[in-house]
């Protein structure tokens, strides 16, 4: 995707402020979860979905290459129909199959709220960092997923203890909306929530079908890249970055905006809801 383009190493440390063009006051950061707020794809939900196949007497195996081309279907139950119409479609054709399909889905979700509450899953480099700075910023925060409310619930409460319930002002999850990304609808469910525009907004996902579902409804995108994501190619990305960035240990942007002071992590303004960013 980047092979022309050296990775520049920057972490945005500092509010700076920037004004391009036609510009807003940035309101609201909206996160994606699986693959950006927390590694959990490879080895959290790929993991519970191979047990709680074996749990259900299913040979079933999901590989790390096999999971990464089925991330291309977004939502766990739409995952496991995808793969069962290729690999077994006549789990499909039974009577109930669809109350099947839930039950097995619900199992995987319970497992992996085994595996966050045994610590598998670990937050991405700089988002608890980035979390705290932008609350304290005045940035209002949101969620825009597709991963279940259960896995998300066990997420955020032990990754962040109390202050789980308070850190997200809108969170979109599972089956809120009728279409999942790559379609917008989520997006567009929690712009409705917050009462903004998507101007005013920034959205942070990991994966082609977030960055479409994102820019189709309006919000300039950042991409945090992972194992899976590294290799697409990510045009139309406001920024495309390793990941958000710690001290001593900075973000390499891999393509999309310079932003202005070499702070390219985030829009400068992130930091300050009173500085303004270009649309």
């Amino acid at each position: 995707m980047h092979a022309d383009q050296p990775a520049e190493r920057t972490m945005i440390s500092r509010p700076c402020s920037a004004t391009l063009g036609q510009s807003v006051v940035l309101q609201a950061v909206i996160f994606d979860v699986d693959g950006t707020l927390a590694d959990s794809e490879r080895d959290g939900h790929r993991v519970a979905f191979n047990r709680a196949f074996a749990q259900s007497g299913l040979d079933w195996e999901w590989s790390v290459a096999t999971y990464g081309e089925l991330l291309a279907v977004t939502g766990g139950k739409e995952r496991i129909r995808h793969f069962a119409a290729q690999h077994a479609p006549q789990w499909l054709q039974r009577p109930a199959s669809d109350a099947w399909l839930t039950g097995l889905h619900r199992l995987k979700s319970e497992i992996y709220a085994q595996l966050v509450g045994a610590g598998r899953i670990a937050l991405r480099p700089g988002v608890a960092r980035l979390l705290g700075e932008l609350r304290r910023a005045g940035v209002r925060l949101a969620i825009a997923t597709t991963t279940t409310p259960s896995s998300l619930h066990s997420l955020l409460l032990t990754r962040f203890g109390d202050q789980a319930e308070s850190l997200f002002e809108v969170i979109g999850a599972g089956d809120v909306v009728a279409d999942k990304k790559p379609a917008p609808d989520i997006y567009h469910w929690v712009l409705r929530q917050m009462n903004l525009p998507p101007q005013a907004c920034l959205a942070v996902e990991d994966s082609l079908p977030g960055l479409r579902a994102a820019t189709a409804a309006g919000i300039p995108t950042v991409i945090t890249v992972n194992a899976y994501s590294a290799d697409d190619d990510f045009a139309g990305a406001l920024s495309v970055l390793s990941d958000l960035g710690e001290p001593g240990a900075p973000a390499r942007r891999l393509g999309g905006r310079r932003w202005p002071g070499n702070a390219s992590i985030l829009p400068s303004c992130a930091f300050g809801s009173a500085q303004r960013w270009s649309t």
